[in-house]
């Protein structure tokens, strides 16, 4: 209120883009997820035309990137809490650029193949899932507690730009300097990466007890931790049910604006880039709208928004209801994804981020395989709409485990080390404030 000086929200702060720690780590993933676009669809394309790959084959290639989390997702977090973040970043950036150099340096000694290629995706896709884990995990080391929200707004809004323009540059820059060329851009991206990371200053060391007991009992900690937690346990089961849910509608978005309104190539990447559009909001609106409303009915808005325009889909009449669709979906979604990671963040004790964050990523991206393949599959029986529909009852199930919680009545992101890990009042909803968090870091 005015005049309140006592009030923190009525002290100006200053801006994250002022804070070099923080501007680092956001330049290494930005320039990393626009290489990334690129390499959507380079590899495809090499394996298409240098090696004539069926579609079976080239649908495959894009399965094999996500196995990492299925094989190695788990004990990932533990090794990531066991090293320094940096190294582990760096580390996962280098381990891409080695990867993505080899599909060049076949082509020119004409020994590329399929297999090849297989291995190229798993490792880019194993350097993807440590270097996530670790970036999730450092980051509340270097923003206060109450810029979390401002932060992971500001990093997923490069996410969704780079899905805006990632695809179209990555075409402009296969056409013009072909395929194996264009995946030596992202070789270039990757270097950068890493070295932004070098950047960032290191974070305070991490009061972490020394654990000989091994791999398998920290495993079991970071899942007792996540599961037992009364706020990260409801967003992981909604976050998994909308991950499957989105997996079905992007594998077929495509087809369905095909075949059921009979959208071109030109229309279709359209209402891509519109859908796109409502995650740059998302990304935009988070912190505001979360800080305007509170955290708690910011979650449940953002469920019903990426509920409602999943079941505006299989309604759309046309390429306009169609993309209106995809905007109030991906909306939804991305506050949803700045909320879930910093309230995460913010609850979980710093010896135990990598592991949060590697179950949380286990579950989460461990069902888009699943998602894509058993919505292909359903097509023959129920229809494109019919599994768009069963996408959008997926959403709505999802509504659940956070309704029946204690999120709705949060009022803000509570702190790991506050003494209620939920909120809980005699009266009304919570209000629960964090520690008083440190000066911005310069």
């Amino acid at each position: 209120m005015p005049g309140m000086t006592t009030d923190r929200r009525a002290i100006p702060r200053r801006s994250l883009w002022g804070a070099a720690d923080f501007r680092n780590l956001w330049m290494s993933q930005t320039v990393s997820l626009a290489g990334t676009g690129i390499t959507l669809l380079a590899l495809p394309l090499v394996a298409l035309f240098a090696l004539g790959a069926s579609p079976a084959e080239i649908g495959l290639l894009w399965a094999v990137e996500y196995l990492p989390i299925l094989l190695v997702g788990l004990p990932a977090g533990v090794w990531v809490d066991r090293l320094p973040l940096r190294a582990v970043m760096v580390g996962a950036d280098l381990l891409r650029v080695a990867a993505l150099l080899a599909v060049p340096v076949a082509l020119a000694l004409d020994v590329l193949t399929m297999p090849l290629l297989y291995v190229v995706t798993f490792l880019i896709g194993l350097g993807t899932l440590f270097y996530d884990v670790a970036q999730m995990s450092i980051l509340p080391a270097l923003v206060a507690e109450d810029r979390l929200v401002d932060a992971n707004g500001k990093l997923e809004l490069s996410r969704s730009v780079s899905q805006i323009g990632g695809p179209p540059v990555g075409g402009l820059m296969v056409q013009l300097l072909t395929a194996p060329l264009a995946v030596l851009a992202d070789v270039v991206t990757y270097l950068l990466s890493a070295y932004c990371v070098l950047r960032v200053r290191r974070p305070a060391p991490v009061d972490r007890p020394v654990d000989e007991a091994g791999l398998g009992r920290d495993i079991r900690e970071g899942m007792r931790f996540v599961f037992g937690h009364p706020l990260i346990r409801p967003l992981l089961l909604c976050a998994t049910l909308a991950e499957i849910a989105s997996a079905v509608i992007q594998a077929l978005q495509v087809v369905y604006a095909a075949e059921v309104h009979s959208m071109g190539p030109v229309a279709i990447g359209v209402a891509l880039a519109v859908g796109n559009g409502g995650g740059v909001l998302g990304a935009l609106v988070a912190e505001p709208f979360a800080r305007r409303f509170g955290t708690g009915t910011a979650f449940m808005v953002s469920i019903v928004l990426f509920t409602a325009g999943s079941a505006i889909l299989p309604m759309s009449i046309g390429p306009v209801t169609f993309a209106m669709g995809m905007f109030v979906a991906y909306l939804g979604a991305f506050v949803f994804n700045v909320l879930q990671v910093s309230l995460c963040q913010a609850v979980t004790p710093p010896h135990l981020l990598g592991r949060m964050n590697s179950v949380f990523r286990f579950a989460t991206w461990g069902v888009i395989p699943l998602g894509a393949a058993g919505g292909g599959l359903l097509v023959e029986y129920v229809g494109l709409p019919g599994v768009f529909w069963m996408a959008a009852g997926l959403n709505a199930l999802s509504i659940l485990p956070p309704l029946l919680s204690k999120i709705p009545g949060l009022r803000e992101v509570v702190h790991h080390s506050a003494e209620q890990p939920a909120a809980e009042t005699t009266a009304g909803p919570s209000r629960i404030h964090p520690e008083e968090p440190p000066a911005d870091r310069p």
